[in-house]
């Protein structure tokens, strides 16, 4: 069931566009980094 926004349908609309894309953002670079982290530390146990 669609909520009628009337003519603000389009500015509530792009907000929730921009935070989802900044949520999902945040998470992929969140998930990335700790790749990196955990890369780095096999890397130094592995030398140490």
């Amino acid at each position: 069931m669609m909520v009628e926004l009337g003519r603000y349908a389009v500015p509530v609309l792009t907000a929730w566009g921009i935070s989802a894309a900044l949520i999902v953002g945040l998470i992929v670079q969140t998930l990335a980094a700790g790749a990196r982290a955990r890369r780095a530390l096999e890397e130094v146990e592995r030398r140490g």
